[in-house]
């Protein structure tokens, strides 16, 4: 067969060609020290070392989170370890702080100091950050310190409840955190006990301070147990003469312990056992402003002659409703006022006939009842919680002197109209402001305006009504009614609207000028609990032995409380000796983590090894065999190029 000159070159060309990458590869191979050099050398080899590669990451990864929950676990159990040792230090010094007859005023006063500088070693430890420079004991709120001196001995934890968790495998996590909440505040009291805290609306300034207080009368105590307590600042002059002023309250139910109690400062406030002190000057409340409704001119009117119960109206004051009986024959106002209730004692009816009948009595009690009085004048609500009196009768209306108390009947006004003359608003519409609780809306008074009705009408126009609505306030021809009784100011208007109201309208406007409420001024918080915290539990110590007397009351309440300090401490120690057995258990758990990552480690790495690693010595017998074909090749190529049938012609 014929062999052409191209296909002599072109099979020399593949073969060297071939036989050269062979060696080339070979080459890359044992520089690399990797057999498999792409998944196209082996596809099979190259899957499974890409997933070994992988696992190994992982191990390695999970190797450095197991290092660094390591170092979180030891900080932290050697911080637990030093509190521990403050608190055994601690409690030897109550010891000798319990021998009462042995040490004097000099001495309790030095042990003071001592509890005061243990105080603040214990809030550092307690406030422990780690090498990034997080608080060990925040939570997940671990870049502000978790504990925080409130004065008056008080301290407070800023954390959270979350507990750093590390993956130590691909199923495992392991917590290398714990709250502070958890470590040193839900430490089971050796009794019943309470917190005290100012409300965070509190708006004194400086701020007024309470003090962490102590339980003085245990049984009385856990009588009102687990209740809290509230003492709310009243205004002023809410006693006589005018001063600052407290009332306390079951926080929960409203109950009043206390009423109009006179503050000063730092006094002691004994209540159900619990004793506490406020230091500075809370902001006081401001004084309600009262509702009122007023009578016209009377008229005698007789209502002995009807059958009972058929003359009666009701009133409804604070969502309470009660209905008055009138059957007397009432010819002046004084029996109006004794009929309907108002006097303030009722004597026998043989002596007053009318203050002695049974209506008037129960009328006296529901007046009672609904927090009202009454004069010849009208209806007072002290408390500024609005009067509705209605289903009366005309004759009721005259002998009141116009009052309404028929169908829906009349309700107090808490900014009052005074109509002056006709503004034609249809052609020159106006605005003005209106804002209850802080909230504003704008009504527009768009039509004419000619008596006290068509007034009210302006105002509840759809557009105006539905803005009313949202506020909580109902327009009357007598003026503004917030259902809330809180203060509605109107402002942002116009010298017509004032012509109109009678009221001033424009700068800051006018507010609610009766019917107001109290506004409560400060408040602190007493509350119940059968934990005590580390650091509250060394700071009513601290104090106790500070304040100490020589006395034989002032000892023997110093001796109740290191009692109780004893117990406290006590469970301090073994809830941290608990917690550190956790720690420590955890350590060990990351150990046989740690250890097992190794040896899975070594196992895969030397899978890996067989699957990429070269061998040299087959390698390098390869790369022989292949430079001995390629260099044949090249030879034989050398020669049979040189092949021309000139040579043999």
């Amino acid at each position: 067969m014929r062999i052409s000159t191209s296909q002599i070159y072109s099979v020399a060309n593949i073969g060297m060609r071939d036989a050269q990458y062979a060696v080339d590869q070979t080459h890359q191979q044992l520089s690399s020290g990797k057999r498999v050099l792409s998944p196209a050398d082996d596809p099979v080899a190259a899957t499974s070392i890409l997933t070994m590669t992988q696992e190994l990451s992982r191990t390695t990864q999970f190797q450095k989170n197991i290092d660094s929950g390591d170092s979180n676990l030891k900080l932290e159990d050697s911080t637990l370890q030093s509190i521990t040792n403050i608190v055994q230090s601690l409690r030897e010094l109550a010891v000798s702080a319990g021998n009462t007859a042995v040490f004097t005023d000099a001495d309790y006063k030095s042990m003071s100091a001592i509890v005061s500088s243990r105080l603040e070693e214990l809030l550092s430890l307690q406030n422990t950050k780690n090498s990034s420079g997080q608080y060990i004991f925040a939570g997940f709120q671990s870049d502000k310190p978790p504990f925080v001196n409130e004065s008056g001995g008080n301290y407070s934890y800023k954390g959270d409840q979350g507990q750093l968790l590390i993956q130590a495998s691909s199923s495992i996590k392991v917590p290398v955190g714990d709250s502070g909440q958890v470590l040193f505040m839900d430490i089971p009291s050796s009794h019943n006990t309470f917190n005290t805290f100012p409300s965070p609306t509190n708006t004194g300034n400086p701020a007024a301070v309470i003090s962490i207080g102590d339980v003085v009368d245990q049984v009385a105590y856990d009588k009102f147990f687990p209740q809290d307590m509230k003492v709310t600042f009243n205004a002023n002059s809410a006693v006589n003469p005018p001063t600052p002023n407290y009332t306390v309250t079951d926080r929960a139910t409203g109950k009043v312990l206390v009423a109009n109690k006179v503050f000063t400062s730092g006094d002691d406030i004994i209540v159900n056992g619990a004793k506490f002190s406020i230091y500075g000057s809370p902001s006081p409340g401001a004084p309600s402003v009262p509702a009122n409704i007023n009578f016209g001119a009377f008229a005698a009117t007789d209502f002995s002659a009807l059958p009972v119960g058929t003359q009666t109206l009701t009133l409804t004051v604070g969502g309470v409703t009660e209905t008055l009986t009138l059957d007397q024959n009432i010819t002046t106002p004084a029996q109006l006022v004794t009929a309907l209730g108002g006097d303030s004692f009722y004597p026998d009816p043989v002596t007053m006939p009318i203050s002695g009948s049974p209506s008037a009595i129960a009328n006296h009690a529901k007046l009672q009842n609904l927090g009202l009085t009454l004069t010849s004048t009208g209806f007072t609500s002290a408390s500024g919680l609005n009067i509705t009196v209605k289903n009366g009768s005309s004759d009721i209306d005259t002998m009141l002197g116009g009052v309404s108390t028929q169908a829906s009947g009349s309700t107090t006004v808490n900014l009052p109209f005074n109509f002056g003359s006709a503004v034609a608003f249809s052609g020159a519409p106006k605005t003005v402001d209106i804002t209850v609780n802080g909230k504003t809306e704008t009504l527009t008074l768009n039509t004419d305006v000619t008596d006290s009705t068509t007034l009210a009408a302006a105002f509840n126009t759809p557009a105006n009504y539905a803005k009313l609505t949202k506020l909580g306030v109902t327009a009357t021809p007598q003026g503004l009614i917030s259902k809330t009784n809180s203060v509605i100011t109107l402002n942002a208007g116009d010298t017509s609207i004032n012509q109109v109201t009678g009221t001033q309208t424009l700068g800051t406007g006018t507010s609610s000028s009766q019917g107001v409420l109290a506004t409560p001024g400060d408040s602190f918080i007493i509350e119940s609990t059968n934990k005590q915290g580390l650091l509250t539990s060394v700071s009513r110590f601290s104090e106790a032995i500070k304040n100490v007397k020589q006395t034989a009351e002032s000892k023997a309440e110093l001796s109740v409380i290191v009692a109780k300090t004893l117990t406290n401490l006590q469970n301090v120690i073994d809830s941290l000796a608990s917690s550190q057995g956790e720690v420590g258990a955890r350590q060990n758990m990351l150990e046989s983590i740690k250890d097992l990552h190794a040896d899975n480690a070594l196992y895969g790495e030397s899978v890996l090894s067989t699957l990429q690693d070269v061998n040299y010595a087959e390698a390098s017998t390869r790369l022989q065999l292949q430079t001995m074909v390629l260099s044949a090749s090249q030879q034989s190529f050398i020669k049979i190029s040189q092949l021309s049938l000139f040579t043999y012609m």
